[in-house]
């Protein structure tokens, strides 16, 4: 899972670092998250080493956790590698990612999915687990790092502008048990708060809309036009063409009309919530 530049390597030795901290202070995973504005699984991702711990993260942690300087004097060389780091994904993905860290808008209908920028560590993995033909345990670990990594994008500035579409019943198949589920519907309330995010279901009972089809992502990429991107059965599109990205663009428009508000949507996630 490590880098050849080994920036893997710095972020493993700073979530030691950071858990030794927190155990120290007597806080748990979600008791330190709750003070620093990150959830429970984010902070065990980068106790890990799987997710890049944030500058501004690492100078609260010093003050809440008594660091003596410890994590205060890494933030240069976190910093350093952040703006270094390769992107760390397949060569046929490598162009999106690119593209989504750096976007000033993503908009996404889901279909089939719980979308990877919302998904928790125990969905991901469970997602990866699942899949065929069967993948590797360090297989499973660096995707789950790597599905990790991309949800940084929330905590960019200036922040992008999000925006979901999501089929009612990718909200209902309990992948990984109700534990693993409920965490799941918790993460896509939490993220539906941001300011920046906007959350929508389409309901089941809705009988038709214009994208009968398979689902796909619209962004807008810092400096370019917007463009579409599609993956069916593992065979990646991204759409360039205006023409092309202007009907996907125009339909995801008419379904956000036809969807339920965020208000709705997250009335219709807490009922989910409180049934499991």
């Amino acid at each position: 899972m490590s880098d050849t530049n080994g920036t893997s390597g710095l972020f493993i030795v700073i979530g030691k670092q950071l858990k030794i901290l927190r155990e120290r202070k007597g806080l748990t995973q979600k008791e330190f998250g709750a003070l620093v504005n990150y959830g429970p699984d984010a902070i065990s991702a980068m106790e890990r080493g799987v997710r890049t711990p944030q500058p501004d993260l690492l100078e609260k942690a010093e003050e809440l956790l008594d660091a003596g300087g410890l994590l205060r004097e890494v933030v240069p060389e976190v910093r350093e590698e952040m703006s270094k780091a390769r992107t760390r994904h397949p060569e046929w993905y490598r162009n999106y990612a690119g593209l989504e860290a750096e976007a000033v808008e993503l908009h996404f209908y889901a279909n089939n999915g719980v979308p990877g920028l919302l998904q928790t560590e125990e969905h991901a993995r469970t997602v990866f687990g699942k899949r065929r033909p069967f993948l590797d345990e360090a297989t499973i670990e660096k995707r789950v790092a790597d599905r990790l990594s991309r949800q940084q994008v929330f905590e960019r500035w200036p922040a992008p502008i999000v925006s979901y579409v999501l089929e009612e019943h990718v909200l209902d198949r309990p992948i990984g048990g109700r534990r693993v589920h409920a965490e799941q519907l918790r993460r896509i309330l939490q993220v539906g708060q941001m300011q920046n995010v906007e959350i929508q279901v389409m309901p089941t009972t809705m009988e038709e809309h214009p994208n009968l089809d398979s689902a796909f992502n619209l962004l807008m990429p810092k400096g370019h036009g917007q463009v579409a991107y599609t993956e069916t059965q593992g065979h990646p599109r991204l759409i360039v063409d205006p023409e092309e990205v202007r009907k996907i663009a125009d339909r995801y428009g008419i379904m956000r009309a036809m969807a339920l508000s965020p208000a709705e949507t997250r009335k219709l996630i807490e009922s989910k919530l409180e049934e499991l």
